[in-house]
């Protein structure tokens, strides 16, 4: 079934938020929903990850770009989505130089004081601000 226009405009929206955490960190669902303005929609951040296109789909915004792995969840857990989801988010991080963790019960974790990434602003927004001062300032 098809996206409303504005499950659209949100999905574009944490897709672009999630390009802009850096290699080897992480970030929550519930974080990028603040960064969106919309700290009420963690679970709609995960839809919209769980939902992501694949790299072959040739859609815009897609698991090659995108870097899914990058957001779990307020407690630094891996969330699971699925038969071998958590297993292969912990190995695209560990490819990206952070460390995984499990627990007595198999949940993976990461330590969010060390790898977290959790900005007040996106980066591209403080750019904007930059750029709009400095079209003000005439330069």
């Amino acid at each position: 079934m098809p996206r409303s226009e504005e499950a659209e405009w949100w999905a574009n929206a944490v897709y672009a938020a999630v390009q802009e955490i850096p290699h080897g960190k992480v970030t929550s669902y519930g974080h990028i929903a603040l960064l969106l303005g919309e700290p009420q929609r963690p679970r709609q951040v995960g839809v919209c990850l769980k939902s992501l296109p694949s790299a072959e789909s040739g859609a815009h915004f897609n698991s090659s770009n995108v870097p899914w792995q990058r957001v779990i969840n307020a407690k630094g857990m891996i969330s699971h989505r699925g038969p071998g989801s958590a297993e292969r988010q912990a190995e695209a991080l560990i490819q990206e130089g952070v460390e995984v963790t499990r627990d007595s019960m198999g949940e993976i974790y990461i330590d969010v004081s060390q790898y977290g990434w959790f900005p007040s602003r996106l980066p591209s927004e403080e750019e904007q601000d930059d750029d709009e001062a400095a079209d003000e300032n005439g330069q």
